[in-house]
């Protein structure tokens, strides 16, 4: 490809245009890790971009004999345009996936999901996927309206986790809610728990054993004033010095990682 065809077009809308990313049903996919797990998982890959005319890594020449998806060799001056940056070996054309609903996590007695309500920030969705994946959570929830969790700017602070942790949108809390009622119907003894300042107990005095939906609330605003409402418990992550607050991907991080310690002690 040495023109910017149709097909050239429609992959440099999908960096920036959130609505044609979801009537294509895909996204764009840079990194060696990124597209290593994405294949590893099992993603759909429907193509692979590569420079024209320059030398590739054994990793990429491996992962394009080996890999089914259509093979586009691409004018170094045109990748460029789609890469974050000019050395991009490889870029994945990727489809989302089309089972991500509620239904679809299991119902576990070691469930540990974590919601994020309205997130504006896509790097923010990425760096909670990321410690989702690490801690081992069941899944990761975006509830309202929120960033787009396959923007390039998500993707890539996800460091290629959102391949492998369940990430699910949600209209509202009350569809998740509503999840939760299921679960509990059929005798999963599902908490939901809150994060707030004004909590009422600190995270590490409260049970996270059993199962848990986690509550992360917008970056700015908080927990909307439905979660507050459905949520059994609303905890505070203690903090010092002249700091407020935490950030909402970083309070993400101290809750599943006091959930683990407490699962690993008991």
């Amino acid at each position: 490809m040495t023109t910017r065809n149709a097909s050239f077009q429609q992959w440099q809308t999908l960096l920036t245009n959130r609505n044609k990313r979801t009537r294509a049903g895909e996204f764009l996919v840079q990194g060696v890790r990124p597209i290593t797990l994405a294949v590893a998982q099992g993603w759909d890959v429907r193509a692979l971009i590569y420079p024209d005319g320059q030398a590739l890594s054994a990793w990429a020449r491996e992962l394009l004999a080996s890999n089914p998806a259509r093979r586009v060799a691409m004018a170094p001056e045109l990748i460029a345009e789609l890469a974050d940056k000019e050395s991009a070996e490889l870029i994945a054309v990727v489809a989302m996936p089309t089972d991500d609903i509620l239904t679809a996590i299991p119902a576990d007695p070691h469930l540990l999901a974590v919601v994020f309500d309205r997130p504006t920030t896509p790097g923010n969705i990425g760096t909670l996927v990321r410690s989702a994946d690490a801690f081992g959570a069941s899944a990761v929830i975006i509830t309202g309206h929120a960033a787009d969790p396959y923007d390039p700017k998500s993707v890539r602070a996800s460091t290629g986790s959102i391949f492998a942790v369940p990430v699910i949108r949600a209209d509202s809390h009350r569809e998740v809610h509503d999840w939760v009622l299921g679960l509990r119907a059929g005798g999963l003894p599902v908490q939901i728990v809150g994060t707030d300042e004004h909590g009422a107990v600190d995270v590490a005095d409260h049970d996270l054993t059993g199962p848990r939906v986690l509550l992360i609330g917008n970056e700015t605003t908080g927990l909307s004033a439905g979660w507050r409402e459905v949520a059994d418990l609303m905890v505070r992550i203690p903090i010092t010095g002249a700091a407020s607050s935490l950030n909402a991907a970083s309070a993400a991080t101290v809750m599943l990682y006091e959930a683990v310690r407490q699962r690993s002690r008991g």
